[in-house]
């Protein structure tokens, strides 16, 4: 005689008593970071080959394009023991996570694996979609428009109200640069990106001449590709020297310049400025004298153009003295040592 009282059917369950051939749950992930629909092969074959699709969430970005593939998928948020039976008689069930990732449902599975007393379905992990390289970009320009749209302060922010914060967060990457803190180096650079991004949502408002991050980024890589021929062309470079002169050269011809003094940006540091506008002169080939005089700033003036010469950063050189100077300011705090004078 038959001891055991029978089992309703629940919502999930599909037998009255247990089933030898525990089945198979797919918890299939997707990244929001990669246009829905574009799903891995092994994706689409389990979606093909699952005897259920289930999905938490009716809103999700997939849905519609695996219904118009052909996959029903049922708007469902199954308990882990629901999930369970709904695999008995060997069936297959992929759910397809939400953005949170079913944490609920897969604590609940760990915690029955856990007691011992169920026999689990076989559980895997699918993912259906990757992140490509950049693909955390999409999540910053989706942040900051919605920082644009609802921070009081942010939206009201301006080119203009934001451009000593450019100047501010490049020296602080220097900084980063020249004492060799990785952690700081990549702060900054974050910080750098955000002064991108953020002009970039600005300037879309704009009324007249709007642009987008999209199209900064087109920008800069049709300029790349343009200036470097011998990667994306038919020319040919070996050394940095060949590189570079390829690049001048496709510069000169994008900007149609009438002057080497153009496009040096006036309002940076005094010895980057001499530098820049002395390799001006070099690289043209132009023979033009320094000025004199007897003001200091013409023998800094020349002997800014003395370091581009032989090859050296005038700017970062002076940068490396007053940070020695600055130890040597530190050290003489520590001991005690009183001014002199």
């Amino acid at each position: 005689m038959n001891t055991t009282s029978p089992r309703e059917d629940g919502p999930y369950g599909t037998d009255d008593a247990p089933d030898p051939a525990p089945g198979r749950v797919v918890l299939l992930t997707t990244s929001h970071r990669v246009a829905p629909g574009l799903l891995s092969w092994p994706a689409w074959q389990a979606l093909r080959a699952a005897d259920r699709v289930l999905c938490a969430d009716g809103a999700h970005p997939q849905l519609p394009y695996l219904r118009e593939a052909g996959t029903a998928v049922e708007e469902a948020a199954p308990t882990a023991q629901e999930l369970v039976d709904a695999c008995a008689g060997g069936r297959t069930v992929v759910v397809v996570a939400t953005g949170e990732g079913e944490p609920h449902l897969t604590d609940g599975l760990a915690r029955l694996a856990g007691s011992g007393r169920v026999r689990m379905p076989e559980l895997e992990l699918l993912p259906a979609s990757y992140d490509l390289p950049g693909a955390r970009l999409l999540d910053l320009v989706q942040v900051m428009d919605r920082i644009r749209a609802e921070c009081p302060w942010s939206s009201r922010q301006t080119h203009e109200g934001l451009a000593k914060y450019g100047i501010e967060e490049a020296y602080e990457l220097v900084e980063a640069i020249e004492t060799g803190d990785r952690e700081e180096l990549r702060e900054e650079l974050g910080d750098v990106l955000l002064q991108v991004v953020f002009h970039s949502r600005i300037a879309e408002d704009d009324p007249d001449t709007p642009f987008s991050i999209d199209d900064v980024a087109g920008g800069i890589v049709a300029k790349l590709i343009h200036r470097h021929p011998h990667v994306f062309g038919d020319e040919t470079a070996t050394t940095p020297e060949e590189v570079k002169e390829h690049w001048l050269r496709t510069k000169a011809v994008e900007k149609q310049r009438t002057s080497v003094t153009e496009g040096v940006p006036l309002g940076q540091p005094g010895l980057a400025l001499a530098a820049k506008l002395s390799s001006r002169v070099r690289t043209a080939g132009l023979d033009v004298p320094l000025p004199k005089g007897e003001d200091i700033g013409y023998e800094l003036l020349a002997m800014a153009a003395h370091a581009e010469a032989e090859g050296v950063d005038p700017e970062a050189a002076l940068r490396a003295a007053a940070r020695a100077y600055r130890d040597a300011i530190r050290t003489a705090e520590a001991t005690g040592r009183q001014p002199t004078g």
